[in-house]
């Protein structure tokens, strides 16, 4: 291929996937990798090609690389069309760039499944979606179609259904198969019943492994068979068919404008934050999605950052307006702002409007709230409002990821929050839910102990401490917990003081031998754990009264 023809491919790549790193475009052109990145350089000496710098958690820091309008001009000389006509055909236009900046980090896992595609595939053509279901899809040799579909780690389970809910029942032409990745494993599991209905393959694996997945690496699962499959191999069980969805042109197709930040703050656009932010910064806008409200102590235990670096991040991201701090329950806080909240909305596909309606946190005027009354979020007013009950969870979970960093052999894998912590389930023909204070997994020694958490401060009486344990004796008398997790998680009950603990005992004692159901119940409370701390012999339940640790 002579050196003309490179340029020109190189062009063609990045017009079809704006935004590869040169690893990436040199795995999908089909290029050496020594070879991509010199087309590139003289491509950029031509100034044809421009880059910016971009990471995130899950992609290390790299240089990102898009087509410049001379280079638009050069791609359409060379397909025979003019500029505007390209622009309209290519994701290359200033609405796309708009729309795959504000989804960067998402973007860049995708980038990484699809050279991990061309590694093992020689016919390969790739195409993004705007608002179709599907997030990407990828035509392979053979007539062979495979859709890409992601589950943003703020996007709640209804509206990835909702996607799931169209693809399934669409008269238009889909691709044969499926590769879904999600942001962990219980959100995984919990769309293998969704995604089963899809009329062809699917392959299920978690972001994390996604993002630094090779072709033969063992990642991907099917929705009804525990069998663990390479991409190679989940790609080479496709048979021909299907095909690649249309959306219709945009009407108005304008040139994009350089990505470039000078002076980083509020004048920034929304869409270029995602190259702005670094990685701790975007580390804690999720981790302040999951658990608004919450303190600096324990931000610094999920994070494993300073309490120094803490303020630093928090300092940044609130002078870019993504942050919010008050004073509640006569502490200092941290919480998403409404910039926060629309930028993680944006980057998921989840709709911008319902996630502030339940998150926001800030006044009309974006002015920090004085009490729980005025929070406007119809889900962080309950947190703010039980602003103690909110703490001794938060408290509870950094104290469980300070003892595993300084226990052997131990680690915590996750930790949910409520609202991604509700579990449903058939019970006698009736559907039923739990809804725990938080999920978590915990690793020691090579075992798995998954486990929800009630941090319990109403049910002090016999009938309300009944009624607190009903729903746990619902979801344990089947199969479901198995089924949801692999294992059956442990039931963590923390109360304020030994008296309250001591009388729920006997309690669950009787309501446990009535029901004949085997319920992992482990009961504490906050004066033991402060000692000995979660992971410690701090844990009794209804047959072991001598504090014992539940994680063994």
């Amino acid at each position: 291929m002579k050196a003309g023809e490179r340029e020109v491919l190189v062009l063609r790549t990045l017009a079809a996937m704006p935004f590869l790193d040169w690893l990436e475009l040199a795995a999908v052109s089909g290029l050496a990798e020594a070879t991509a990145r010199r087309v590139l350089d003289r491509l950029k000496a031509q100034e044809l090609v421009r880059c910016f710098h971009h990471a995130s958690p899950l992609t290390a820091a790299t240089r990102r690389w898009q087509l410049t309008y001379p280079g638009l001009e050069r791609l359409a000389a060379a397909e025979g069309m003019d500029v505007a006509r390209l622009l309209r055909a290519r994701p290359v236009s200033a609405h796309w760039q708009r729309l795959l900046l504000a989804r960067l980090d998402a973007v860049a896992v995708v980038h990484r499944l699809a050279a991990a595609v061309a590694a093992v595939e020689e016919d390969f053509r790739f195409r993004w979606y705007r608002a179709h279901p599907l997030d990407a899809a990828i035509s392979l040799s053979g007539g062979r179609t495979v859709g890409v579909v992601r589950q943003g780690s703020t996007a709640d389970r209804t509206a990835f259904a909702d996607r799931v809910h169209w693809l399934v029942n669409s008269r238009e032409t889909l691709p044969r198969g499926l590769l879904a990745f999600f942001p962990d494993d219980i959100r995984l599991r919990q769309a293998r019943r969704l995604l089963a209905r899809y009329p062809g393959p699917v392959y299920l694996a978690q972001e994390r492994d996604v993002a630094r997945c090779q072709a033969d690496d063992v990642i991907w699962r099917t929705p009804s068979v525990s069998a663990v499959l390479s991409l190679g191999e989940a790609l080479s069980n496709l048979r021909p068919g299907g095909g690649l969805p249309t959306e219709l042109p945009l009407a108005r197709a304008s040139f994009p404008e350089t990505v470039s930040i000078d002076e980083p703050g509020d004048n920034v656009p929304n869409h270029l934050l995602p190259v702005l932010l670094k990685p701790a910064d975007k580390r804690m806008l999720d981790c302040l999605s999951d658990w608004p409200w919450t303190t600096v102590d324990d931000l610094c235990a999920s994070l494993d950052l300073s309490d120094s670096r803490v303020w630093r991040v928090a300092a940044r991201l609130e002078d870019l307006g993504l942050v919010a701090r008050t004073v509640l329950g006569g502490q200092r806080r941290l919480a998403l702002g409404e910039r926060g909240l629309t930028i993680l909305a944006r980057r998921d596909r989840a709709s911008v409007s319902t996630t502030l309606r339940r998150w926001r946190v800030q006044d009309p005027d974006g002015e920090p709230v004085k009490d729980w009354r005025e929070v406007p979020g119809a889900r962080s007013r309950p947190l703010a409002r039980a602003i103690e009950h909110t703490d001794g969870v938060h408290r509870f979970l950094g104290d469980l990821l300070r003892q595993a960093k300084q226990t052997s052999g131990c680690r915590v894998l996750q930790v949910s929050p409520p609202h991604h912590s509700t579990r449903y389930f058939r019970h006698r023909g009736r559907l039923r839910s739990i809804h725990p204070d938080a999920f978590g997994v915990v690793r020691v020694r090579g075992n798995h102990f998954p486990f929800f958490l009630e941090w319990e401060r109403r049910a002090v009486h016999p009938s309300t401490m009944a009624a607190r344990l009903a729903p746990y004796l619902r979801y344990y008398s089947s199969n479901q917990p198995r089924h949801d997790h692999g294992h059956r998680p442990l039931v963590l009950l923390v109360f304020d003081d030994f008296i309250a603990e001591g009388n729920f005992l006997g309690v669950a004692r009787a309501e446990l031998e009535r029901a004949g159901v085997e319920l992992p119940l482990w009961i504490s409370h906050t004066g033991l754990l402060e000692k000995v701390g979660p992971l410690g012999p701090a844990w009794r339940s209804p047959d072991v009264l001598q504090p014992k640790c539940a994680f063994r």
